[in-house]
Order: C-alpha cells, then structure tokens, then sequence
C-alpha cells in the first residue's frame, strides 16, 4: 500500500511552507529532473551503431567468395554471423589464443583497422595453399604460428584488402595497405583502449573446415561517412554481383550483330547525282582489288581486310584492327 502522511506530518509540513522552511517548487524540481552521470564509452554497445554497414561486407562476401577460392583451389562458403560494438581493450580480451592479426590503413580514411584470423583459419589456409586436403589437424599446444605460416597468410590478407577495396569502391574509393602481421594482441593499438570499434564477425567454410574471419574498424574511421551509409538501398544498387556481371558477358557474347565491308567510296557533285540515271558506273576512289578494305561492326569500323572469295562466295580476310576503335 502506499504511504499516507499522518495527521502530525501534514501539520508540520504545512508550517514548513508557511514559514518558509521549505519550497514545494524546488522540492519537486528534486523529484523529476538533476544531473546523472553518462559514460559515453561504456553505453549500450548497440546505441551509436553505422547503419547499413553490413552492405560492404555482403559486397566483400562475392568477391572474396571467388577469389579466396581461385587461390586455394577448394570449395569456399562466407557467411556473416555477427556485429557488435566494443570498447578496443574489451575487444582485445575475446580474442583466441594463438591468433593472427593483420593491421592495415585504409586511406584517406583516418586511423587504422585490423583483420583477426583464429587458429582453425590460419592452419587452413597453410594446408591448402601447400597442397594439403584443406583439413589439418589442429595443434593442441596452441603453438604460436611459423615465419613462413605467416607469409603464406599475408598473401590471402593482400587478397582480401584487394577485395575490400572493391567492396567499398561504390560508397568510396580506398586504398587498403597492410602495415603487419602481429600474434599478441597486446601489441595491437589501432586506438586508445576506451575508443569504440565495430567488429564484423564472418564464418568460412573451407572444404569441411570452419573458421572466423573478425574485421574490426574503428567507429571514428568510418563515422564521417554515416550520411552515405544511411542511403543504404542505393549503395546496395551500385554494388555488382560478379555472378552477375559474369553472367551478363556471356549472354552479350551471343548477341547478333550485323557486319559490313565497305569497298571504296566516291565524290560526286549535286548536279552528277541528279542525272545519274540506270546503268551509269560510279568509279570508287581506291577500288583497286589489291588495296584493303574497311571491316564494320554494327557500322563502326574496327578492321582492314583484303577481299576475295571463299568457296565461291564473296569474302574479306582480316588483315589489322584500327588503331583508334578497332
């Protein structure tokens, strides 16, 4: 039940007010307003999110898709599994033990990002790339990884800021240059431990093998262009589907065009044109049979030919592409 003032405190309350002793204005300023304390690095990690962020990722997802398996020559599958947002030191603290960690800059945005490979991935990728089935076994000492393990990974790494660069390309254009490869996170400082990142959790199949690919890009870096990302169902529409684009070469190449060999030509004045009349000749200027003659496409030229005939049926044989067009 609610608390009811006795007869006694409303009479003391009453004589309080009259007094003066105490203001019911500010009394209730107390009850429904004041300062509280804010942290603006330990809010909810879901306030302050990019919008539509993910849009370049689903774009890295088709060119890396291809890419990752052209170079390892085996089946691969990528598919996003998570975005959060941490504090840099919080981040730090949930990855694995041994880990890769690739650091890159990402110019002309400011600050640098990071792209973190779990031990699964990394074994991965130094079995197929060596020829190996894709399915190594894991160590189970956690093993710190070799030189040349390393160096097989910064190849893929190249690839995939390859890759990203063209991901980003329709919202801006970038050039991503890895700076190091690093195993301790300890010696990762992309910001200051309190300055937030967002961190894009993507899972790769590799033949049967499954690992984490983590990108991690400070909120700061990507911040100023939070107006672009918003207008996110155009960015979608300038991204290209390789499928796609590959899908559409193949079916142009089956489209007909219409050829053309253009024989010679010829000056005449108003007044020949208007008494031309059947069975006059047009002498053509360079007609000679030996001189090459102009190939058209869709009526553009694009080739010189020399003409002749084929199994009794007129022809030109391709001699050189035009210089300009051709």
């Amino acid at each position: 039940m609610e608390n009811i003032l006795s007869k006694e405190e409303i009479e003391a309350l009453l004589s309080a007010v009259f007094e003066g002793r105490l203001d019911p204005e500010k009394e209730l300023a107390k009850e429904s307003g004041g300062v509280s304390n804010y942290n603006l690095f330990n809010s909810d990690p879901t306030k302050g999110f990019i919008p539509n962020l993910d849009l370049i990722y689903d774009n890295f997802i088709r060119y890396n898709r291809a890419s990752l398996s052209n170079r390892l020559r085996k089946m691969v599958e990528i598919k996003k599994e998570s975005a959060r947002a941490y504090k840099f030191d919080d981040f730090l603290q949930t990855l694995p033990t041994p880990v890769c960690l690739a650091i890159y800059k990402m110019d002309p945005l400011k600050g640098a990002a990071l792209i973190s490979f779990d031990n699964k991935m990394v074994f991965t990728i130094v079995d197929a790339i060596l020829g190996g089935t894709g399915t190594p076994s894991i160590p189970g000492d956690n093993r710190m990884f070799t030189s040349i393990e390393l160096r097989l990974v910064e190849k893929i790494v190249k690839d995939i800021l390859a890759d990203m660069e063209k991901a980003w390309a329709p919202l801006q254009q970038t050039h991503m240059s890895l700076l190091k490869l690093e195993m301790n996170p300890r010696m990762v400082s992309i910001v200051p431990p309190e300055y937030m990142v967002i961190a894009m959790t993507l899972q790769v199949q590799i033949e049967e093998t499954v690992g984490n690919l983590v990108f991690v890009v400070p909120y700061m870096t990507i911040d100023p262009l939070r107006d672009k990302l918003k207008a996110g169902a155009q960015f979608d529409l300038m991204a290209a589907d390789p499928r796609w684009s590959c899908r559409l070469s193949e079916e142009l190449r089956e489209a007909p065009l219409e050829i053309s060999v253009e024989m010679g030509n010829a000056t005449i004045n108003l007044a020949e044109l208007l008494h031309l009349s059947v069975g006059d000749t047009v002498m053509l200027e360079d007609g000679k049979a030996s001189n090459e003659v102009l190939v058209k496409v869709a009526g553009i030229g694009k080739f010189h030919g020399l003409p002749g005939v084929r199994g009794g049926n007129k022809a030109v044989q391709i001699s050189s592409l035009l210089q300009r067009g051709g």
